[in-house]
């Protein structure tokens, strides 16, 4: 009368003890970590770039275009992100916002090797990147 079973012989997942039914479930737990680590790894390693060489978006300050080029600044940036990146189509996505009236400029998400060919352009001043500030009211609030 009342035997207890110490196994799980039963199709019945109720009748399980709940040692045995600790023992399966982290096997399972453990067997979907090994999985889970293991995959991710050799994927990540073939098709995603590290975030050194992740593109991040940079702010680039140039000299004013040359006379002839001056009603076009945009046309003038582009060409100047066209020899870092390749063609013309490649700027054009790379390229952010075009900057023209208080300095001459433009934004563009690059990577750091793209920097560095651009900081040696002629006309490039400068290459810098994007800084998000956060504003504080200067008042405190009392909870």
């Amino acid at each position: 009368m009342g035997r207890r079973r110490s196994g799980c012989i039963s199709p019945s997942v109720l009748t399980c003890s709940s040692s045995t039914l600790s023992v399966v479930l982290w096997s399972v737990v453990v067997l979907l970590a090994v999985i889970m680590s293991e995959q991710p790894a050799q994927h990540q390693a073939a098709s995603s770039p590290t975030p050194e060489e992740k593109p991040a978006v940079h702010i680039v300050y140039m000299e004013r275009p040359p006379e002839g080029e001056a009603a076009e600044p945009e046309a003038y940036h582009l060409r100047t992100l066209a020899s870092v990146l390749g063609s013309e189509e490649a700027a054009k996505a790379a390229l952010i916002y075009s900057y023209s009236t208080a300095a001459s400029g433009f934004s563009a998400k690059l990577t750091p090797e793209q920097v560095a060919k651009l900081s040696k352009q002629p006309g490039v001043l400068m290459v810098v990147p994007d800084t998000i500030y956060q504003l504080h009211s200067g008042t405190a609030s009392v909870d």
